[in-house]
């Protein structure tokens, strides 16, 4: 017999530990901390850094704009959410992941912002997804996608190579490090085509693994792509 269905990501459930505070309720991150910890902040609508009220795109997006057309992110990758993401990205720690991605969700309500179309996540190479057994970015996505109410695919961009940790390298060389390291499912091509793509990630910190993702996508056809982010490493001078 059939019911109604529940998202998973707003069913009630049993009484949990915030992460940040301790405090007992229903969500790994509770409401409060929520509050206090991700602020409804204005951020830069190409970049998503922090920027002034009242600016709309920051003045380095203004002289050199990246290649994707909108970027919002929900948090800074800063004290606590740093101590939060690592275990989240290299150390299993799965039952962040709802919580995680309602913090994104939120961010991408907030902004009101125009359907997001196809939701990708950074893939991670055969390799890599083998030795950590999940994919952190899908993990973030398909959750995402069942509270804004659009399409998701783990398997349509591939990671084809495999590349040294981002964080490993210093900022000047990482769009060196990505490069040529992503495609598109080459039989699947057809389905990019004059389509609106949204990329999914858990940081982004110089916007090099998004900004090289972004020229397979427009080179296979993609009409729009944006990027949807959990956190934003913050600008040295913040």
């Amino acid at each position: 017999m059939g019911g109604q269905y529940i998202d998973p990501m707003l069913a009630p459930r049993l009484p949990t530990q915030c992460a940040i505070c301790r405090s007992w309720g229903s969500d790994r991150i509770c409401a409060p901390c929520r509050g206090r910890f991700a602020p409804d902040v204005t951020r830069c609508e190409r970049c998503a850094l922090r920027v002034p009220e009242r600016i709309s795109v920051c003045g380095a997006c203004l002289r050199s704009p990246p290649p994707y057309d909108s970027a919002v992110a929900a948090l800074d990758y800063a004290h606590p959410w740093d101590r939060l993401i690592a275990p989240f990205k290299f150390n299993a720690a799965l039952d962040l992941a709802s919580a995680l991605a309602r913090c994104l969700a939120d961010a991408c309500q907030r902004r009101d912002v125009a359907h997001p179309g196809l939701l990708l996540p950074v893939p991670l190479s055969p390799q890599r997804l083998r030795e950590r057994g999940y994919n952190q970015a899908w993990e973030i996505a398909r959750r995402l996608a069942r509270v804004l109410a659009c399409p998701a695919d783990a398997r349509l961009l591939l990671r084809i190579k495999d590349t040294p940790h981002q964080l490993a390298l210093h900022v000047d060389k990482r769009a060196a490090n990505v490069r040529g390291a992503f495609a598109v499912e080459p039989a699947r091509l057809a389905e990019l085509r004059g389509r609106t793509v949204t990329v999914v990630d858990d940081v982004m910190t110089t916007g090099a693994t998004l900004a090289e993702i972004t020229g397979v996508l427009r080179q296979a056809g993609a009409a729009e792509v944006h990027v949807r982010v959990l956190a934003r490493t913050p600008a040295p001078a913040d």
